[in-house]
């Protein structure tokens, strides 16, 4: 392995502009950390290009274009009233409408929305589709709720989210907790208060009623399709490797089959009680059973599945693999983690959830030359094939599985051929961070530019 020459501070010219976004938005330390992860990128760019810092376009870019709360209010099945609060930050919109999908967890507050649409961004400008950056959710918590309180809650969030949705202005998509029911919901309120069947205001919808296949098999599809991109590049291979999945959602349920189906072995998932190890490889079906039909703990596999563990204690990054593909949610895999994954021999990691590597451990990783995927680039499927979905809702068509996965593929080789482009035209060959930031950035500041003061 080659080690990377590293950037472990900010650029002195973008300095004050991040000491301004820490005084701006206090308390906000996943927005603070996304925005520092992009800016340790850009002093390269910025030297190359200083119109970028005389038009401020740093400053402009770090404020979302609009930031929305309100509150949910909705009647539980005891007939109790519950009050959530909602978000909408529509963040950037020069590249196309805004885009990004609805997180509904307790843990979603407003700088979680604007950390994730902040890397949203960027990710959405690699695709090279004609797509903005946005993000939204709630604090509402779907699990143990019944389908009679989430069509409630989804219809009283929707009912004020609407007036700021469009098809040309802003498209939400899922993200966790917000799968095919909740998208369902969410549509149907639409619907009904529009009076207009505008089937492109949201993807991740149902087939029978515009929907796209593969794009539930998206992100995780694409996380491996970039993950065997870098191998490739690299002159190494998938198969035979021993994978790690964080994670059993729906991200980490379509990246265990993608990399099973190209020959890679997944030994171990998890969620938040726990992780499993099956060195025999993850039976998927089981997985799908226990998880998508059942909604048990991870546990419940290993229950059932012959020679299986389960660990309630310590963390998934204690199993040793080649490759990594943490799926779950952000900062989970730590510094300390990720010495213990390098010292196990580990060659690659992509990561398939929204900033799910610490900064800490993104540097362990980059110091000992392990390839490391950023969720900008690597899990870029998901929105890629949700555009895809835009496409064919507004050309009213609908293609095949095999055409859109064929697509989704492309999107990948082409957002890790530009990623690598990036990198060494800057004279910084494999450094995957600095050429997804660097080529994400300069297609919207030049777009910024392109429009004025706006």
């Amino acid at each position: 392995m080659t080690t990377l020459a590293t950037e472990t501070t900010i650029d002195p010219a973008l300095q004050s502009a991040y000491d301004e976004v820490l005084r701006r938005n206090p308390g906000e330390h996943e927005f603070h950390q996304a925005v520092e992860e992009v800016l340790g990128s850009l002093g390269p760019v910025v030297r190359r290009h200083p119109h970028y810092l005389e038009a401020s376009v740093i400053e402009r870019l770090c404020e979302p274009e609009r930031q929305i709360i309100f509150r949910v209010p909705w009647t539980d099945d005891a007939g109790q009233v519950q009050i959530n609060r909602g978000f909408r930050v529509e963040y950037s919109s020069v590249l196309g409408p805004y885009k990004g999908g609805l997180r509904f967890h307790p843990s979603v507050m407003l700088g979680t929305v604007k950390f994730l649409g902040f890397e949203q961004i960027f990710k959405n400008a690699l695709t090279g589709m004609p797509i903005g950056g946005g993000k939204g959710g709630s604090d509402f918590d779907p699990k143990g709720r019944s389908d009679a309180e989430v069509m409630r809650f989804c219809q009283s969030f929707m009912t004020e989210l609407y007036r700021h949705l469009g098809e040309y202005t802003d498209v939400p998509a899922g993200d966790i907790g917000v799968g095919g029911r909740e998208i369902g919901y969410l549509f149907g309120q639409y619907k009904r208060i529009t009076n207009r069947y505008e089937a492109g205001v949201l993807t991740g919808k149902g087939l029978a009623w515009g929907g796209s296949r593969a794009r539930t098999e998206a992100t995780g599809f694409g996380t491996v399709y970039f993950a065997r991109e870098m191998a490739r590049h690299a002159g190494l291979s998938l198969e035979g490797t021993r994978v790690v999945v964080s994670g059993s959602g729906n991200v980490a349920i379509y990246a265990i089959a993608k990399v099973t189906e190209l020959g890679g072995t997944v030994v171990a998932c998890s969620d938040s009680s726990g992780y499993v190890v099956d060195e025999a490889g993850i039976d998927l079906e089981l997985l799908r059973e226990v998880k998508e039909e059942r909604r048990e703990r991870i546990s419940a596999y290993a229950a059932r599945r012959p020679g299986a563990t389960f660990v309630a204690a310590g963390s998934i990054w204690d199993v040793p693999c080649d490759v990594a593909l943490p799926c779950a949610t952000q900062n989970e895999l730590d510094e300390a983690a990720a010495r213990q994954l390098v010292s196990h021999g580990l060659e690659i990691v992509a990561e398939g959830a929204n900033m799910p590597c610490t900064p800490g451990a993104v540097r362990v990783f980059r110091e000992a030359g392990v390839l490391f995927g950023p969720g900008k680039a690597a899990n870029a499927g998901g929105v890629a094939t949700s555009a895809l979905e835009m496409q064919q809702n507004a050309s009213r068509d609908s293609w095949t599985f095999e055409h859109t996965d064929a697509r989704l593929g492309q999107i990948m080789t082409s957002i890790h051929e530009r990623v690598v482009t990036t990198a060494e035209d800057y004279g910084r060959p494999g450094d995957y961070v600095f050429g997804a930031n660097a080529s994400g950035f300069t297609q919207v500041a030049d777009a910024m530019l392109a429009m004025g003061v706006i």
